[in-house]
């Protein structure tokens, strides 16, 4: 049974590190620079377009016959400009 319940402890730790990963959101300084854009995905585009403290984030929201229907909102930054 110890061996069961650390094996499932050090699965369960991988799977958290796994999922970490991508969620990290990408950072671009021109909107145009955002070439293939998923359905779901976040990028945070600095292009000072959004009041201070803020940046701007835009998201694939849907399937068109056109491709990834983006949607732009200006969200609070978190952390320190690079």
């Amino acid at each position: 049974m110890p061996r069961r319940k650390a094996s499932c402890i050090i699965f369960s730790a991988l799977l958290l590190l796994g999922l970490a990963g991508p969620a990290a959101a990408e950072q671009v300084a021109r909107e145009q620079d955002i070439v293939d854009l998923r359905l779901g995905q976040r990028i945070m585009v600095d292009d000072g377009s959004c009041p201070a403290g803020q940046i701007k984030e835009v998201t694939g929201v849907k399937l068109t016959t056109t491709g990834i229907a983006r949607a732009r909102k200006c969200v609070p930054r978190m952390g320190t400009k690079k």
